[in-house]
């Protein structure tokens, strides 16, 4: 099948998406917290950024590689992590974590995914990375640090912008819990969409194997949250320190969105600052990523991550021209698996390519390092 005569855009996959799982995956998904006021912005702001086109640059073949943190990568675009990815697909953490490695992109592991690192060691390669929620005992958070180095995981991303529960009212309204129950409500939703309820029949309906490898049977929680809310913390600076002490290999700071953060940050051996407002799902009154860019690359000198929004290759390059040195993606990577199944995350990849490139070539760029080094937004 040729997918790009069907499925051309991210807008195609996203709408399939939406017929193919059931309604309470959907909102899982897709929603985000209070009026989604946030998530509204995370679009609007990237298409504020605008560029002049360059004529008369004669061809160009544009290349897409680059790297980060000493690792070449194909393109400069990685899988963010998403809790409970296999509620979105079946086995959706172990056919991204494929799909990353042959198109040689990190791809992040949630600590509440429905797979354990070890569950997914054999899959990674060289592009894993796992993104911590910071357990508060600290032998729990020595074994999880071992077991996550032993299954071959080369990047620690910690996320700091969770200290409690968002509310998620969309995800509350669809009826779900975590862990999910199947309700006779969601039941009957379930019905409605044949290929995800047979694929959830064969492997079983997910959970997260991680922590309930320490937290056990654990109740008393809103339906938003979920076990590893009692098992977890809200880090501080001194938790940071202690990680970074602990931990031998790349270790990047994900919700970071002011500048003096960045600065204190980098003076703590972080690796690489990951700009995000958790896609609008924790706090409805943030600041965009791609506003407070500017300001956190001209305080530190540490590779800059960024996610919250991002959709096309052009919304690539805007990231690129603001300083940026990577962009990473959660909902588009699931919407195509939803979509296609285990061919989304590769037709989703190459969607990319295809819109980078052509983007590129509007603005005469031979490569996209080129980006932040001298070309900036009208």
């Amino acid at each position: 099948m040729d997918f790009h005569a069907q499925y051309p855009a991210l807008s195609d996959l996203r709408s399939r998406a939406q017929k193919r799982v059931p309604k309470f995956v959907w909102e899982y998904l897709d929603s985000a917290t209070g009026e989604e006021h946030t998530k509204a912005r995370n679009r609007q702001k990237l298409d504020e950024v605008l560029f002049v086109p360059s004529i008369l640059h004669g061809e160009s073949a544009p290349e897409v590689s680059g790297s980060l943190m000493g690792q070449v990568y194909d393109l400069p675009v990685g899988i963010a992590p998403v809790g409970m990815s296999g509620l979105i697909w079946p086995n959706a953490e172990k056919t991204l974590a494929r799909a990353a490695v042959a198109a040689n992109i990190p791809y992040t592991l949630s600590t509440v995914a429905t797979q354990t690192p070890e569950d997914l060691a054999p899959d990674i390669g060289q592009n894993g990375w796992f993104q911590l929620y910071p357990p508060r005992d600290e032998d729990i958070r020595k074994d999880l640090l071992q077991r996550v180095k032993a299954a071959g995981f080369s990047t620690l991303v910690l996320t700091v912008d969770v200290p409690s529960a968002s509310r998620r009212e969309r995800q509350v309204r669809s009826g779900l819990t975590t862990p999910p129950k199947l309700t006779p409500r969601l039941l009957a939703q379930v019905a409605m969409r044949p290929a995800w309820a047979l694929a959830t029949a064969q492997s079983g309906m997910p959970r997260m194997k991680l922590i309930d490898d320490y937290a056990g049977q654990m109740s008393g929680l809103s339906s938003t949250a979920h076990a590893g809310y009692l098992l977890r913390t809200s880090p501080d600076w001194d938790y940071v320190q202690w990680l970074r002490d602990n931990w031998e290999g790349a270790f990047v700071v994900k919700g970071v969105l002011r500048q003096a953060d960045g600065a204190k940050l980098e003076a703590m051996g972080v690796d690489a600052l990951w700009l995000s407002n958790h896609a609008g799902r924790q706090f409805d009154a943030a600041p965009t990523p791609i506003e407070v860019l500017p300001n956190i690359r001209a305080a530190t000198r540490l590779p800059l991550i960024v996610d919250s929004g991002f959709e096309t290759g052009l919304d690539i390059l805007r990231a690129l021209a603001l300083g940026a040195n990577f962009v990473m993606m959660g909902r588009p990577f699931h919407y195509a698996i939803a979509a296609l199944g285990a061919g989304g995350p590769a037709h989703l990849v190459d969607i990319l390519q295809q819109d980078l490139r052509a983007n590129m070539g509007q603005l005469g760029l031979e490569h996209f390092c080129d980006v932040p080094n001298g070309l900036q937004p009208f």
